[in-house]
């Protein structure tokens, strides 16, 4: 143990110490005034909407227990994910990252399951090499791969390598089986590749590779799912685990509002969270009842993208402009105090019966699951590359490259099994 209790207890008192001068209970009052002052619409600085609410706006709860028992609106529910074995910097001077993507579906179908769509992504300081690979086929072509060459960068190597493999992976495995999907795909994550979309407002090397073609291809393989689903009436939604968009607070900022929280999950978690009067702390949470928002169309932070009077991307958009906008609702579950994001195309938002079946079916999973519904959950199962796995790939990539890993201390510290 390296902290005797007169530790512990000097770090208690700090934690005494900030409670009595960081006052958090008028924050509750702060939420409600943005909510119901400044979101309908929420303007930003260039004086354009940047959230917009579809319908009433309003704040809403359901049951658990009932929720969890509704009926499926949906007769089968497809899930896709993409996990890779993590940016790898070799000594040869080759980056490399491996991402593998899978699709789910609910109920089971285990040869769709079967199938897999892997992407190496290679970055290598030699101009003079010629990496990329056409996709090649395995398992009697229930997996197909391919290699592909990054362009060239002086830092971001890791970053690049492993949002293009993620990314690459998870879309054209997406339009590879999308006719597969009958009645709802639910992508692991947002509709569109929010990291490469940030590049553009990132330092100036990452918004120079921004314009290059292979990101732009990534890109455009979402704009082309959404097309696919918008063309066969299928709807399409991206479950959001961990929501990091921060352009609703800085939109309230610019309005001259003060805006306490670190990014927009911290305000919408304030505004649904319920306590019984009084009480405080984790005991303090109503727990009986997800608690969530209506659908709004965001056309701010990277969503502004793909917002009607956006570039998208500088890609061909073949439906009209507004179907391509982002719209989400939020759902707050008091018993992980974990807060969701759900996407969808306003292709399908606009209408409110698939508003309604979309809400009631991710409400279900999340209250049944006390996490992703299941389809999420099993395509993350598929896909997911495990601490073990990745030691052993790596192991393997080091005998085929003839080149040892670079490694760093924390790759000795927290080694699997240690």
């Amino acid at each position: 143990m390296t902290l005797d209790p007169v530790h512990v207890g000097g770090i208690a008192d700090l934690a005494t110490y900030l409670a009595r001068n960081v006052d958090d209970g008028e924050h509750v009052d702060l939420a409600r005034t943005v909510w119901e002052e400044y979101l309908d619409p929420l303007y930003g600085s260039d004086g354009n909407a940047v959230l917009e609410p579809l319908g009433r706006k309003r704040l809403r709860a359901a049951d658990v227990d009932d929720v969890a028992l509704a009926e499926s609106p949906f007769e089968t529910v497809h899930g896709l994910d993409s996990g890779t074995i993590n940016p790898t910097t070799f000594k040869n001077g080759i980056v490399l990252d491996v991402a593998q993507a899978a699709m789910a579906a609910v109920p089971s179908d285990l040869d769709l399951h079967r199938h897999r769509s892997i992407v190496a992504t290679t970055h290598a300081n030699d101009a003079t090499l010629a990496l990329d690979q056409p996709w090649r086929e395995r398992d009697e072509g229930y997996c197909r791969w391919r290699v592909i060459h990054a362009p060239r960068v002086s830092r971001f190597a890791e970053g690049v390598v492993h949002a293009l493999s993620l990314y690459l992976a998870e879309s054209t495995h997406a339009l590879e089986h999308a006719d597969e999907v009958e009645d709802l795909l639910v992508l692991d994550g947002p509709l569109y590749p929010k990291e490469l979309l940030n590049w553009r407002d990132r330092d100036g090397e990452l918004s120079d590779l921004s314009r290059e073609a292979k990101p732009k291809e990534v890109v455009e393989n979402y704009v082309r799912l959404v097309e696919r689903f918008v063309e066969r009436d299928v709807p399409l939604c991206g479950f959001v685990k961990n929501p990091a968009s921060k352009h609703l607070v800085n939109a309230v900022r610019d309005r001259g509002m003060e805006a306490p929280w670190t990014d927009d999950t911290a305000f919408f978690t304030r505004l649904l969270e319920r306590r019984a009067v009084g009480k405080r702390g984790t005991d303090g949470r109503e727990t009986g009842e997800l608690t969530f928002t209506n659908w709004f169309v965001s056309r701010g932070g990277c969503d502004r993208t793909f917002a009607a009077g956006g570039d998208a991307f500088g890609l061909e958009r073949r439906l009209d402009a507004d179907l391509y906008e982002v719209a989400f609702f939020v759902v707050y579950d008091p018993r992980t105090d974990v807060l969701y994001r759900v996407e969808a195309p306003l292709a399908f938002a606009r209408d409110d019966d698939v508003r309604r079946r979309l809400t009631t079916q991710m409400l279900s999973g999340v209250a049944a699951n006390r996490g992703p519904p299941d389809a999420v959950a099993k395509a993350d199962e598929l896909a997911r590359i495990s601490a073990q796995e990745k030691v052993a790939l790596r192991r393997k990539l080091e005998e085929n490259l003839d080149s040892d890993a670079v490694r760093q201390y924390d790759d000795l510290r927290w080694a699997p099994g240690e």
